[in-house]
């Protein structure tokens, strides 16, 4: 009787509240905003379309206001200003989201920009870091290797901290060192209600529990405390590449597979195979990258390499090349520089898909040959850009894997492999078209209709897909119903609310 007692109240609680969200408040928002003293971007000011820029030029989401915080307090008062105007709230970190989520997902949206919180304060007794979520990737990496440390996180110089942890956070060195959210110790987060809390296993462990998976569904969060390492004292970059006819490929790819599964891979040596278009039709361009994250010492790299190597046809290019870590952090990012200051990023227009691959149900024979035959013809003739990563989640030593199900509402830590299909429009503007789509999806769907019946295979939340119709599963599978329950617990009125959100009981 008094469980459902409980239910009721809270039930009734989530009713009233969302009768009081969506009631109408008259006054003005960004005036009220203004008048606090806020740092505040409205469509009538100048600047306001450099503020609310998607770094994915197929969105266009006009936000009602670009607000710039200095501190967990000011977040706090515009949150429960936004909540007097009945106004939805997103979080901007480093603004990289696929589908503009950043933005709202929506127009009308107030975007709390973290820029400013871009702190790194280590601690040398501990080794713990507590970061800004206004931090980039890159930035970060430079000032934990300032101090001679790492964290594991992913190759892109420009992504935010605050999404990225809090989705996942998979890098090279993740078969090492584990996801970012892994490395999590504590959270500082605005809670919708404007509270500051901070999140851990002592206090607030369901919040900490959700937070780290599903992070924008429930506050704002403001520094992450996190578990650093001691900065490898070199890590041996590789690159081996072909161009191959699709049947090559398709054994590469399950060569790769097997080699993953079978053999005692280091868990220091962290692999991807990178696929794109082909010098002719039913060619495809093929890449077996990665890093090693420790000293190469007496041919180790060789001894765990070679098994696979053994099984590939001859290397057209071939780059091995010794690094300190910070430069190799660099060479992956591809933009010459970790600084992300000195300029802005350029935007691209661009769809995206990603299927996680479990280990107890890999890819099959007949799907890879399928899969790679696509990639060869149509693949060949596509109007647009694209390639496929397929990334090294599992197999044996995988930090990653080794850490329980339900120990975060990460949903999918039974995965070999985690792969991201990417195209973008020519020469990266819009608008984007059909035909990409069309791309993408006869990829994912060759790969699960030559599947076992009922595949039960996840997607990446870091890669999040406007299109995906089954989100709720494929990103967070058996956790998303203690998920809702909590959304209806900390966020009742919905106040962070954009397509792929956390949805309330």
């Amino acid at each position: 009787m008094t469980v459902g007692l409980s239910l009721l109240k809270v039930v009734c609680a989530t009713f009233l509240a969302s009768i009081i969200f969506a009631s109408p408040v008259h006054g003005d928002i960004i005036s009220t905003l203004k008048e606090k003293g806020f740092q505040v971007i409205s469509p009538t000011d100048n600047g306001y379309a450099n503020a609310s820029a998607p770094f994915n030029l197929r969105f266009s989401w006009k936000p009602a206001a670009v607000t710039y915080p200095r501190n967990a307090q000011d977040i706090s008062e515009i949150l429960k200003i936004s909540a007097e105007y009945k106004t939805s709230v997103s979080a901007r970190s480093g603004g990289h989201s696929y589908i503009a989520n950043a933005l709202g997902g929506k127009d009308g949206a107030i975007v709390v920009d973290l820029s400013l919180l871009n702190t790194v304060q280590f601690n040398s007794d501990t080794n713990l870091a507590t970061i800004g979520t206004g931090n980039t990737l890159g930035n970060l990496a430079l000032a934990l290797n300032a101090n001679g440390r790492a964290m594991p996180h992913g190759t892109c110089p420009y992504v935010g901290i605050g999404g990225h942890a809090g989705h996942g956070g998979f890098g090279l060195s993740s078969r090492a060192w584990g996801l970012t959210l892994d490395t999590i110790e504590s959270l500082e987060v605005v809670l919708a209600s404007g509270e500051i809390v901070t999140a851990s296993e002592k206090s607030h462990p369901d919040l900490f529990w959700a937070l780290r998976g599903s992070s924008s569904s429930f506050g704002i969060v403001t520094s992450i405390t996190a578990k650093t390492l001691a900065a490898p004292s070199q890590v041996t970059t590789i690159r081996y590449s072909w161009d191959l006819a699709t049947s090559d490929a398709a054994a590469a790819i399950l060569s790769f597979q097997n080699y993953s599964q079978t053999f005692d891979i280091p868990p220091e040596l962290g692999l991807e195979l990178v696929m794109s278009k082909g010098s002719a039709p039913g060619r495809v361009f093929f890449r077996v990258q990665g890093g090693y994250y420790t000293p190469n010492v007496n041919g180790s790299l060789d001894a765990a390499l070679n098994p696979l190597l053994q099984t590939l046809p001859k290397p057209t290019t071939i780059t091995v090349i010794p690094r300190s870590y910070i430069d190799s952090v660099t060479y992956f990012g591809g933009a010459g520089r970790l600084n992300t200051t000195v300029a802005p990023e350029t935007p691209n227009t661009f769809y995206a898909k990603s299927l996680m691959v479990p280990e107890r149900s890999p890819l099959t024979q007949q799907a890879v040959e399928m899969w790679t035959q696509y990639l060869g013809n149509e693949g060949f003739n596509a109007s647009t850009t694209w390639f496929v990563d397929v990334e090294l989640y599992g197999g044996r030593n995988s930090a990653i894997n080794a850490v329980p199900t339900d120990a975060t509402s990460f949903g999918r830590r039974d995965t070999l492999f985690t792969m991201q299909f990417y195209t973008s429009a020519p020469g990266g503007l819009p608008p984007f078209p059909d035909d990409g789509f069309t791309l993408l999806d006869g990829m994912v769907d060759l790969i699960i209709q030559n599947s076992p019946k009922n595949w039960d295979y996840g997607a990446y939340a870091n890669y999040v897909d406007d299109r995906l119709v089954d989100w709720q599963r494929r990103y967070y599978d058996s956790h998303y119903p203690r998920l809702e329950l909590l959304k209806t617990m900390y966020d009742p009125r919905d106040t962070f609310k954009f397509p792929t959100s956390i949805q309330d009981l």
